[in-house]
């Protein structure tokens, strides 16, 4: 019996060593793949949170320190760290509010959580609709989330859980109703909620003739990644904001080419394609084709004018 048991425990201890031979290999994969996934992640956000330019700062700042450091400058390097400890207040207070969205992004972002993103048809009835209320010079917000999780915002809407439809949107914001003056939340394929507050857009740069839905949409992309949809109720406007910015006036096309390249990962090409199929008859379309391209002027035209805006 001892000799059985003594045998069960040396096959045992073999595979364990067995074991920690195959994860010292694999370790140093995990280890490099991990610390890749990071600064890929961490990129992606100071990106989406406009905080590159702080990265670029302090990565001039370990340079000329390197140098310092290289060729025994020592007058340079006593100044860089005498400078250092104020240098750090100076960015914590200058950059305090991309600082606090990075932190709230960490907390709020689901990196793994699968993408249930609008079809094209459920697009269109959207765009439909946003036409319709803008001939009607009726306003429209309309919140496309995409990685970041934004339940603080659902929250305090109205939960809806409908089918995207052409009509049920127009009937929400065509009315002065309790759900007018809010934002509609469209997730998963379904109207999630709607009547929701945005935060407001802080930026003093931003026009005087830009209204609280504008504002609004300006707002809620500075603190998410999310894509808004604006109607302005003054000109019937049709807006799109993202990545803290807006671009104003643009058509259905372009509004509808640049949600699906947003939203989705299909190629633009598909997308202009699916999009005249439905607009246009097939004898049309070299006429459809010299349209689209003076379509797709305002939307450089705009980026140049709002530059500002987002900037």
């Amino acid at each position: 019996m001892t000799n059985t048991a003594d045998y069960s425990i040396n096959i045992i201890m073999a595979w364990f060593q067995r074991l920690i031979s195959i994860y010292d290999l694999v370790r140093p994969v995990m280890d490099v793949a991990i610390l890749a996934f990071l600064l890929y992640k961490g990129y992606e956000l100071l990106e989406k949170t406009q905080a590159l330019p702080l990265v670029k700062g302090a990565g001039f700042l370990a340079l000329i320190y390197g140098i310092a450091f290289l060729f025994n400058l020592t007058t340079l390097r006593w100044v860089l760290t005498i400078m250092a400890p104020g240098l750090f207040i100076v960015i914590a207070i200058v950059f305090q509010p991309e600082l606090r969205k990075i932190i709230v992004r960490l907390g709020q972002g689901e990196f793994f959580r699968p993408d249930n993103k609008p079809r094209i048809g459920q697009l269109d009835a959207v765009i439909t609709a946003a036409e319709l209320l803008s001939e009607q010079r009726r306003g429209m917000l309309v919140v496309f989330p995409r990685k970041i999780n934004i339940k603080n915002i659902i929250d305090t809407g109205t939960r809806i859980n409908a089918e995207i439809s052409s009509s049920l949107i127009v009937a929400i914001f065509q009315f002065d109703g309790p759900l007018h003056d809010g934002a509609m939340v469209i997730q998963g394929g379904k109207i999630t909620a709607a009547g929701c507050f945005l935060p407001l857009s802080e930026r003093q740069d931003i026009r005087k003739n830009f209204g609280t839905r504008h504002r609004a949409s300006l707002g809620m992309t500075e603190h998410s990644d999310s894509v808004v949809l604006v109607v302005s109720e003054e000109t019937g406007a049709i807006s799109l904001a993202y990545d803290a910015k807006l671009y104003y006036d643009l058509s259905s096309l372009e509004v509808m080419r640049k949600l699906k390249e947003l939203l989705d990962s299909e190629s633009r090409k598909e997308i202009v394609q699916t999009t005249t199929a439905s607009q246009v008859a097939p004898q049309q379309t070299s006429t459809t084709q010299s349209t689209t391209e003076q379509k797709e002027k305002p939307i450089v035209t705009e980026e140049k004018e709002l530059e500002g805006i987002g900037e």
